[in-house]
C-alpha cells in the first residue's frame, strides 16, 4: 500500500509539472512582449534567469580582484578585514599594478621620523566665528545617508560606532532619528531641497524646528547636490514611507517621498549665502553646503559672491562629492555622465579657494570612492580638510554589493525595511565593525603620513604623491596641478 501511495504521489507532481510546462509554452507563445520567449517558449526564460544570475556569478566566480566596479573585490576584502580588525597585512606582494594609469604613489622619506617623533593628526574647528563652533577630531568621517534609503538598524550600528571610534556622522537628507541621537555620537544635519525634518506644514523651512534640531547636532549642511544623481532630487518609494519614516521626515505616509531637485529658494549664489545666514543665525551653528562640482564656472562665482558680500558670509565648510559617488538609487544617465569625477572636481575647488584668499576660512571635506586609506590621503594632499565616506561603511557593515538598494531586497538588511532580512544586521557587532574600520583608515592614513617624514597627515601637500601617468612614468600631483600661485609665476615666466 505504501509503495502504491509512492507512486501515486509521483504520478501527481509529474502531472502538475506537464501542465506547468504547457501552460508557460502557451503562454509564451501568446504574450507579444519579449521575442525571445515567443520564439523559444519555455526555454526562453532561462536567458532572464541567468542574466539576473550573471552579476553574481561574475562577482564570485568570473572578476578578477581588481576589475571589478564600482568597487573591486580587493578593495571590498580590505575593508572587510579591518572591519574585522584581522589588520592590514599581506604576503609575497601586492596585486596592486603601479604601472596603471591614475595609481598613487606616495613619495617616501628617505630618513623618516622615528616613532617618538610623531604625533596624531590634530583636531579642526568648523565655524570658527560662530556661536557655538564644531571641533571636528576626526580626519576621516560618515557621509550622508538617510534613514529610509538605510534601515534602522543599520543607523543605528553607524551611530554607534562613530561615537566609540570619536567620528561624525551626516545625517543625509531624512531627517534626525532618535537613533542618531540615542548614541551620542557627533552629528551633521543635512538639510536637503525637500527640508526633512526642519519643514513646516506647507514643505517650507522652519526656523523653530531649525533650533530644536541644533540641540542635538554639531553642524548643518545645505545639499545642493550629490554625486549619485546631480540635478536630480532623493526619491523613496511609496513602499518604504512607513509611519515612522513619515513622521521623521514631515510628509505623509505612505506616499512617495520626491525632494525637488534644488532649493526653490536658492537661484543663486546670494541666495544660497543668505540660506546660510540665516541658519547660522538661528541655530548658532556651523553652516556647509554640498555640492558636485561640475566646472571652474559655480566656485569662481561663489567666491565672487562671497568676497562682494564679504567672508563672513562666507560657508563654514563645503563638501565636493566626485560624479563618481552614490550610496543609492539615481538614474544611470546621471549616474553615468554627469559631474566631474573628484580627481577633478577636489584640485578646482581648493584651487579656487586659494586664489580667492577664502582656503583658511572655509574648511574642504572630499567625498566620492575614498574607501581606503590611501584614498584619504590623496585627498589630504590635493587639499581637503576632511573626507566623508558612504559606501566604505556600508561594507563595514556587510554590505556585499548586490546592487539592490533601491529594490528593497538588501541580502544583508543594510537597505532593506524587511524584518526578516534585517535580522542578519546585528547592531552591537556592526558597530564594533564601523568603529574599527574608522579607526584603522585614520591610522593608516597617518602611517602613510610618517612614511613620508611627515609628523602626522594635517601636513600633507601635493608634493607627497604621484600619479601614473602611463607605464613607468608618474607625475607629482604639485606638478599635474600646480597651486595658483606656481601657476600665475609660469604664465608670467611664458610670457617673458
Amino acid at each position: 500500500m505504501d509503495g502504491f501511495n509512492g507512486w501515486w504521489l509521483l504520478a501527481a507532481l509529474l502531472g502538475a509539472l506537464l501542465v506547468s510546462l504547457v501552460w508557460m509554452y502557451v503562454a509564451d507563445v501568446l504574450q507579444t512582449h519579449h521575442a525571445i520567449r515567443r520564439n523559444f517558449p519555455v526555454i526562453g526564460r532561462f536567458r532572464y534567469f541567468l542574466e539576473r544570475l550573471g552579476e553574481y556569478l561574475r562577482q564570485y566566480f568570473f572578476a578578477l580582484d581588481r576589475e571589478e566596479l564600482p568597487f573591486n573585490r580587493a578593495t571590498r576584502s580590505w575593508v572587510y578585514r579591518t572591519a574585522k580588525d584581522l589588520g592590514g597585512l599581506l604576503g609575497f606582494g601586492s596585486t596592486n599594478d603601479l604601472r596603471e594609469p591614475g595609481s598613487i604613489v606616495f613619495v617616501n622619506a628617505s630618513y623618516p621620523l622615528l616613532e617618538e617623533e610623531v604625533a596624531p593628526a590634530p583636531p579642526l574647528v568648523i565655524g570658527r566665528d560662530c556661536e557655538r563652533p564644531f571641533v571636528a577630531p576626526s580626519l576621516f568621517n560618515i557621509s550622508g545617508m538617510s534613514y529610509g534609503a538605510l534601515s534602522k538598524p543599520a543607523v543605528q550600528a553607524l551611530a554607534r560606532g562613530a561615537a566609540k571610534a570619536g567620528i561624525w556622522m551626516n545625517t543625509g537628507e531624512g531627517g534626525l532619528t532618535p537613533w542618531h541621537v540615542e548614541a551620542g555620537c557627533d552629528l551633521i544635519f543635512q538639510i536637503g531641497t525637500a527640508k526633512y525634518g526642519v519643514r513646516d506644514a506647507a514643505g517650507n523651512l522652519s526656523d523653530a524646528r531649525l533650533r530644536e534640531v541644533a540641540e542635538s547636532v554639531r553642524a548643518f549642511e545645505i545639499k545642493l547636490s550629490q554625486g549619485a544623481k546631480p540635478g536630480r532630487g532623493g526619491v523613496l518609494p511609496a513602499n518604504k514611507v512607513t509611519e515612522e519614516i513619515a513622521r521623521i521626515r514631515g510628509i505623509p505616509a505612505g506616499r512617495v517621498s520626491s525632494s525637488p531637485n534644488r532649493h526653490r529658494e536658492i537661484r543663486n549664489s546670494d541666495d544660497l549665502l543668505d540660506m546660510i545666514a540665516r541658519v547660522r543665525e538661528v541655530t548658532g551653528r556651523p553652516v556647509g553646503i554640498k555640492t558636485v562640482v561640475g566646472s571652474e564656472r559655480f566656485p569662481r562665482d561663489l567666491c565672487e559672491t562671497i568676497l562682494r558680500r564679504g567672508p563672513d558670509s562666507a560657508p563654514d565648510f563645503i563638501t565636493v562629492d566626485g560624479g563618481e559617488g552614490g550610496s543609492g538609487a539615481a538614474p544611470q544617465v546621471l549616474a553615468d555622465h554627469v559631474g566631474l569625477p573628484l580627481t577633478e572636481a577636489l584640485p578646482i575647488l581648493v584651487d579656487t579657494l586659494l586664489e580667492a584668499g577664502l582656503r583658511e576660512r572655509i574648511r574642504v571635506v572630499a567625498s566620492g570612492k575614498l574607501v581606503t586609506s590611501a584614498k584619504v590621503a590623496w585627498a589630504l594632499c590635493v587639499g581637503a580638510d576632511f573626507v566623508v565616506s558612504a559606501r566604505g561603511f556600508m561594507f563595514a557593515l556587510g554590505c556585499v554589493q548586490s546592487l539592490q538598494c533601491h529594490r528593497d531586497t538588501c541580502p544583508t538588511g543594510i537597505t532593506t525595511h524587511d524584518p526578516r532580512r534585517q535580522r542578519g544586521l546585528v547592531v552591537a557587532d556592526k558597530a564594533e565593525r564601523v568603529a574599527r574600520y574608522a579607526h584603522w583608515v585614520n591610522h593608516e592614513v597617518n602611517v602613510l603620513a610618517h612614511a613620508c617624514g611627515l609628523a602626522n597627515a594635517r601636513q600633507f601637500a601635493r608634493e607627497h604623491v604621484r600619479i601614473v601617468q602611463a607605464p613607468g612614468h608618474s607625475v607629482g600631483l604639485n606638478e599635474l596641478h600646480p597651486p595658483p600661485q606656481t601657476r600665475a609665476a609660469m604664465r608670467r615666466s611664458e610670457a617673458g
